[in-house]
């Protein structure tokens, strides 16, 4: 007797159910046709638009070998812009061949040149992920360390005459880790000297910016915070020109305090390592360099 009560709604859900279906049919039959006079002029607007993407496509037909003749034409004219879809369309076309490695290498210089550092950097990282073993790598890594190394400096940087180390630390760093990595995997490499070099300049700008920062803070009289910062230039960057300038400043910031013992201490580092009147010989700091006179 309880089950039959609670057989009555199933029995009402099943009748709505099969009325269900012919609700959707009437529901379907008034809803308007579309003219069979309409397909045939939808056909011939799809066809057309295929046809004319083919006809703005003037790559569409030719050759890897042209395509990357005339990318490499107008990355050689400057034309930077144009050569990085052709090289683009290039590692499409001749994809799982070395001619499509060599374009995604080209592609990055060409990004590097037209300032696209974040671009140039993606399509170096995609390339070293998905070729490991080319071998090209040396090339990449270069190049990868070339585009950090000159970050940012931009069309204005011969006029400004910015420092490396008055610029992004960070874009140091990494561009000392790919040249680090270059020399390291691939001491024989063309490459590998300027390499080394540029190195050598990178640890260099790295000291001088903690000199900038610590002379900075010793012209606002902060003189525990400027040495702080000249002996951290001169405990992690030994044996290079800016640790004399830290030497420098942390002579002056002790006198400052009036702290003697501790200043004649660095006075005597100072003049056993670079000789006497360091001080009067250390290069006078140049103009800032966003000052144009």
């Amino acid at each position: 007797m309880v089950y039959g009560v609670g057989f009555a709604p199933c029995r009402q859900m099943r009748r709505a159910c099969l009325l269900l279906p012919l609700m959707i049919v009437r529901k379907l039959s008034t809803m308007p046709r579309i003219s069979l006079t309409l397909v045939p002029a939808v056909l011939i607007a799809a066809t057309l638009a295929g046809c004319s993407s083919t006809k703005d496509d003037p790559t569409a037909k030719w050759t890897p070998e042209r395509i990357y003749t005339e990318a490499r034409d107008e990355s050689s004219s400057g034309a930077y812009d144009k050569a990085v879809p052709l090289f683009e369309k290039l590692e499409g076309r001749a994809a799982g061949t070395p001619l499509a490695q060599q374009a995604q290498l080209e592609k990055a210089y060409a990004q590097y040149k037209a300032g696209e550092k974040v671009q140039a950097l993606a399509t170096l990282d995609r390339f070293t992920k998905l070729h490991p073993a080319s071998p090209a790598m040396d090339y990449a890594l270069y190049l990868k360390g070339l585009v950090n190394f000159n970050d940012n400096l931009g069309m204005f940087g011969w006029l400004t005459r910015q420092d490396l180390s008055e610029r992004d630390q960070k874009a140091a760093k990494d561009s000392f880790e790919s040249f680090r990595e270059l020399v390291t995997r691939f001491p024989d490499s063309k490459y590998s000297d300027d390499a080394r070099q540029r190195m050598q300049y990178i640890v260099n700008s790295l000291a001088q910016y903690e000199v900038h920062v610590a002379k900075y803070y010793y012209s606002r009289g902060a003189y525990v915070a400027a040495i702080a910062r000249a002996q951290a230039a001169i405990k992690d960057y030994q044996n290079v020109p800016a640790v004399r300038e830290a030497m420098v400043i942390l002579v002056k910031s002790y006198d400052a305090l009036g702290m003697t013992q501790l200043r004649d201490d660095a006075q005597r580092v100072l003049e056993s390592s670079y000789g006497a009147n360091t001080e009067q010989n250390v290069e006078k700091k140049k103009e800032s360099w966003w000052k144009l006179w």
